[in-house]
């Protein structure tokens, strides 16, 4: 239920705009992620003024990889993020700065050791990058960020066998974003 309840925020979200102006609109997506385990990933911004946008985005890896271990390895995850930018030159172009809010519901482990670990995080990031025009309607994005929060985890032997070896509530802090993207601008 709460899976679906994200996704209908996610859709009205993207939807609460009923004109779109030329360069109003951008749609992206994050190379570096489908190198982890190929995560599928988009983003959608609007910019409401010269120096501001508003984003949603939303990543999600079903894949498990058997690489001749008991239970194969899994990245699995489906995150959904709100976010806001901020430009200082003008939007799509330049430095910048963002916030967001996100939650994650994962399950990753069995590609260093055989623990796995599972669970849900709450919480919100900050990201700093660079925007390179390539042309009018293509951009290639470079960032770094975090995210910190709150992570309800359980944590396993191993992949496939549920015993548990440790569970509980805590704060974290993660690098969350390593962005090589293009974003097409519309």
């Amino acid at each position: 239920m709460r899976n679906k309840a994200l996704l209908a925020f996610f859709v009205a979200f993207l939807g609460f705009s009923v004109h779109a102006e030329a360069q109003d609109w951008a749609l992206s997506t994050n190379i570096v992620e489908y190198a982890n385990l190929g995560t599928l990933n988009a983003e959608a911004h609007y910019a409401f003024d010269r120096h501001w946008n508003v984003s949603a985005g939303v990543r999600y890896n079903p894949f498990e990889f058997d690489f001749g271990k008991e239970g194969g390895a899994r990245n699995k995850q489906q995150s959904y993020a709100l976010g806001l930018r901020f430009w200082p030159w003008h939007i799509y172009s330049g430095w910048w700065l963002s916030g967001k809010v996100q939650y994650q519901e994962y399950n990753s482990g069995g590609l260093f050791s055989k623990e796995t670990r599972e669970g849900d995080r709450f919480g919100t990031g900050f990201t700093g990058g660079y925007t390179h025009m390539l042309t009018k309607w293509l951009n290639l994005e470079f960032g770094l960020g975090f995210w910190t929060g709150y992570d309800d985890y359980t944590e396993y032997a191993c992949p496939v066998c549920g015993v548990v070896t440790d569970k509980g509530k805590k704060f974290f802090v993660l690098p969350d974003d390593v962005i090589i993207a293009l974003s097409f601008i519309f």
